[in-house]
């Protein structure tokens, strides 16, 4: 089969000399990237950000394209590429954002040359399968048995709405018979109530307004100051709501939340939810990969949660974009469930997984996971994550040996907390700290996360890289003082700096 034709050169095609380009192509990527990272010597370039706009605003978009992708390639290497966040730098080190795994950026290749859809058998074939047999392998590591199963998603986010989405339609469909699928939110829709700690992940509440209940349908209740959920206030809340006449359908937990990677008591929570016929939900987006270690032990009664998610885009070390969310009973995926002729018709008797999920065309990120599994192995993950959480307390005690740097919680995952303290009779240290991150950012120095601890704001590192030693934080910390100590965050001095409202 011939692969000439008037636009052939664009594509990769089946047949004889159809990847004659897609080879060139790959081979141009590879020299360019290979040769970036090989020159990288900072986590940003420290180009000016206005320049950067500006470079890139210069850039024309034309009805017709140059005529050589290897120009475009180059381009995107020097002016793109070259000027972005590079994950793998020792003091890029803000969130949870990880270096990718080689298997997963294999895997990335295939995906992306094959372009399947897993919405459907007949748009995936082999892929589907491989979907439904890491779903299947994750559900028994979670400890969901036989009726558990799962469905890939693009992260946290979207699994927190699919859990909570299922969540409201199996409580409605208990209280009052009501199918909100088909007949819309019930009358009382306006008493529902979402619950999950002060810590909670803002998609809680975002997936609260998505699913018409509103923002106010989620109710916090206070953590403790390690940001686990208080127990207590969790059994009196849910009390509270209901003596109100209101309806705490769903309660979440949290295992690794975003700023303290603090890991809720799963097991008490799931009590206090099964006392009041609530779902339990757990985002495990950030702390699911604790089971594949030593530490798996903390995400003790996880088990019993109806749903949980999990992300491979965080300690699992995959390209983003890579989820997942897995339900105890399978069968509540039917609250998902809408027909379409042309992709799930009754009259098949293959599978199709847009049964399982609110999307359509979705890629195939379950070949990331399973590559890793061939090739890496799931205790080879478990020991790079133990490594992570051993080395997070490392570098908290290090921050607490110096005098600059006040450390401002004690590490519940791979997260440090920290600010620098300016100098001596500084009455404006968050507004210090606030300008010494984005003043490291601008310079290329190094890019740490920005968060508030106790009313503080503080400066945040994510471990996330199990390639660092000790002695990148070492200099890190090195960095990061002799930046606040001469480069005065503009053109004021130190002194002036800590003493000036932050801009």
């Amino acid at each position: 089969m011939s692969a000439v034709t008037q636009w052939g050169h664009h594509f990769l095609q089946v047949g004889e000399g159809g990847s004659t380009a897609y080879r060139q192509a790959m081979r141009t990527c590879t020299s360019q990237i290979a040769s970036l990272f090989e020159q990288f010597d900072a986590p940003y370039s420290g180009l000016a950000p206005s320049l950067l706009r500006e470079q890139i605003a210069r850039v024309e978009l034309p009805s017709s394209g140059t005529g050589s992708l290897d120009r475009a390639i180059e381009e995107a290497a020097t002016l793109i590429a070259r000027h972005s966040v590079v994950v793998q730098h020792p003091h890029c080190i803000a969130h949870l954002h990880t270096p990718p795994l080689l298997s997963g950026m294999a895997a990335d290749r295939f995906i992306s040359a094959q372009n399947q859809s897993l919405d459907s058998w007949d748009q995936s074939g082999a892929a589907t399968y491989v979907e439904q047999r890491v779903s299947d392998w994750l559900c028994q590591r979670f400890g969901y048995g036989e009726t558990g199963d799962g469905v890939f998603t693009s992260g946290g986010t979207q699994g927190n709405i699919m859990a909570l989405l299922i969540a409201r339609d199996w409580a409605v469909r208990r209280i009052s018979g009501h199918d909100v699928q088909r007949d819309g939110l019930p009358d009382y829709h306006a008493r529902l109530r979402i619950i999950g700690s002060a810590k909670s992940h803002f998609t809680l509440s975002k997936a609260a307004a998505i699913l018409g209940l509103g923002q106010r349908a989620m109710v916090t209740v206070p953590s403790h100051d390690d940001g686990t959920m208080v127990v207590e206030a969790l059994e009196q809340t849910v009390k509270d709501l209901e003596e109100a006449g209101l309806l705490p359908f769903a309660i979440v937990g949290t295992a690794g939340t975003t700023d303290h990677g603090a890991i809720d008591d799963l097991a008490a929570i799931a009590g206090v939810a099964r006392r009041h016929g609530a779902w339990f939900h757990v985002d495990a987006a950030y702390g699911g990969a604790l089971i594949l270690g030593e530490a798996r032990s903390r995400l003790s009664g996880i088990e019993q949660a109806d749903s949980l998610i999990v992300d491979f885009h965080k300690l699992w070390f995959q390209p983003i974009s890579c989820g997942a969310i897995l339900l105890k009973d399978g069968k509540n995926f039917r609250h998902l469930l809408h027909r379409a002729e042309y992709l799930n018709r009754e009259t098949d008797d293959l599978p199709n997984l847009v049964d399982k999920s609110i999307s359509a065309t979705r890629r195939f990120d379950a070949l990331k996971v399973w590559m890793t599994l061939r090739s890496v192995g799931a205790d080879v993950l478990g020991a790079m994550v133990d490594h992570l959480i051993e080395q997070t307390r490392t570098v908290a005690a290090l921050i607490g040996t110096r005098p600059a740097f006040e450390l401002l919680a004690q590490p519940g995952l791979s997260t440090v907390l920290f600010r620098h303290l300016g100098s001596a009779g500084c009455v404006d240290v968050d507004g210090f700290n606030r300008r010494l991150r984005a003043g490291l950012l601008k310079a290329g120095v190094a890019i740490l996360g920005e968060t508030t601890v106790k009313g503080h704001a503080a400066l945040k590192m994510t471990l996330l890289n199990p390639c660092l030693r000790t002695q990148d934080f070492t200099q890190l910390l090195d960095r990061i003082e002799a930046f606040a100590n001469a480069s005065a965050l503009g053109s004021r001095t130190r002194e002036d700096a800590c003493s000036t409202s932050p801009a």
